[in-house]
């Protein structure tokens, strides 16, 4: 993850910063919190903790949980889920760096 601004105002562009809690995040994906742990037990997305203990969860991170959530509403188990929403992940990271690799590679 990379290194947070201390600037409060650079967090709101931050698709990192842990912006939202349990509850909400759970409202904005129109699902149950229990279904965001469910997420976190099959290792799909960690979220971090706040001072008190509380899950905190990225925009980054509903996004993801967001993808999972589209495979259970057509009927995927939630492991197969988690993994296929990992392995696309994976994939998107390979094109991203492939691409780098052949921008850098051609130019002079």
């Amino acid at each position: 993850m990379p290194p947070r601004s201390t600037h409060p105002v650079d967090k709101l562009d931050d698709d990192n910063y842990p912006a939202y809690t349990t509850g909400r995040a759970a409202e904005m994906l129109g699902t149950t919190p229990a279904f965001l742990r469910a997420l976190g037990e099959h290792r799909l997305i960690t979220p971090l903790r706040s001072e008190g203990g509380h899950r905190r969860y990225s925009r980054y991170q509903l996004r993801i949980a967001a993808r999972a959530r589209q495979l259970v509403d057509t009927g995927t188990h939630i492991e197969a889920a988690c993994r296929i929403t990992t392995l696309e992940n994976q994939l998107q990271q390979a094109q991203r760096l492939n691409q780098q690799l052949r921008t850098h590679s051609t130019t002079p």
